[in-house]
């Protein structure tokens, strides 16, 4: 088959001729008809996060399952398959209660600790793959089904994280990203009184309109707190939500908050920030981490598109082979939405 291999890390990525996969016990092979490419797949290729080298990349996937291996129930050949993106054992505490981003056996993600997406055919142990519902069709928007499991999935688990209502005025920090735009879709389908866009690529703006927010602001040209303050009339923002997560953006959010407000971190730059704590009493806040989806979220999300609630933003579709051109874009912070390589 042929598949996209990181051989090292910051090195460009490089199509290859590779043995098709052959399911073991417990495992299925789908073939791949798309593979989302976002900041995750990307923090690989950059060098950011460890890999076993090496590796083929990508987790969004939109598959066929083509076989299976002995013992396998779940799925059969013929079904349309997403992946979730954490390797989990589904048999701790926390995945039986449906927390599975905790899970006490975590073994690793797709397509970092195993091989991923971005090649004709993917194996996974069977209970990895999800099922696409009919009524979200696959085959004739392979781009979009594959990317749900993350792009509409994380919001939909930071909704419920922050206990967004329908009174709230939401930020989303990183707004013109893979996971920002789709965060303003899902705030605006959770009814959100306001949403507000902030980012530092003025470019991307009117796409955030288009996603749902009713305001920008340019992170690039002031003081954001204060900005998002008189957006508010001077009340704050209730809910913050940072992709972007280094100690600048958490800081203006926190500042941006009123009272009761929560912020919601999502970033992975692991930097540290400072925190007012008498501020924080005074205004009662609260500051929270979210990690992806349960595989519930990734189904509720499948659900959620084949209904047309709320419908992925796949700007940019390019041939397989075209991999490492659309990481080049993706380190510039050039794409949209999301990208994805189709197989087709």
């Amino acid at each position: 088959m042929k598949a996209v291999l990181l051989k090292a890390a910051k090195t460009p990525l490089v199509l290859e001729n590779v043995p098709d996969p052959v399911p073991g016990p417990g495992e299925a092979v789908a073939r791949v008809l798309a593979c989302g490419a976002g900041l995750t797949v990307h923090h690989a290729r950059a060098g950011r996060v460890r890999v076993d080298y090496p590796r083929i990349l990508g987790h969004e996937i939109a598959g066929e399952i083509v076989a299976v291996g002995t013992g396998v129930t779940s799925v059969q050949r013929g079904d349309g398959v997403t992946a979730y993106f954490y390797l989990t054992c589904g048999q701790c505490h926390w995945c039986r209660i449906d927390r599975e981003t905790l899970c006490e056996n975590f073994r690793g993600y797709v397509g970092r600790e195993v091989d991923g997406g971005y090649a004709e055919y993917i194996k996974l142990r069977a209970d990895a793959f999800i099922k696409i519902p009919e009524g979200l069709d696959w085959r004739k928007y392979p781009a979009e089904a594959g990317v749900v499991c993350d792009a509409i999935a994380t919001p939909l688990k930071v909704t419920r994280k922050a206990r967004l209502m329908p009174t709230d005025v939401v930020a989303v920090f990183g707004a013109g990203g893979g996971l920002g735009v789709h965060m303003l879709k899902v705030a605006r389908w959770a009814h959100a009184r306001k949403v507000i866009a902030v980012d530092v690529m003025a470019s991307k703006f009117e796409a955030c309109i288009k996603a749902g927010a009713d305001a920008t602001v340019d992170a690039s040209s002031g003081d954001v707190p204060q900005q998002l303050l008189e957006l508010t009339g001077g009340k704050g923002i209730d809910v913050a939500i940072d992709f972007v997560s280094n100690a600048a953006t958490l800081e203006s959010a926190l500042g941006a908050l009123g009272k009761g407000g929560r912020l919601v971190t999502l970033g992975g730059s692991g930097a540290r920030f400072t925190a007012d704590p008498g501020d924080m009493l005074r205004k009662e806040v609260e500051i929270l981490g979210s990690r992806y989806a349960s595989k519930e979220e990734v189904r509720e999300s499948l659900e959620l598109a084949a209904r047309g609630d709320v419908w992925p933003l796949v700007s940019e579709k390019v041939p397989l082979a075209q991999a490492e051109a659309i990481h080049q874009q993706l380190e510039k912070g050039l794409i949209t939405g999301r990208a994805a390589l189709m197989m087709q």
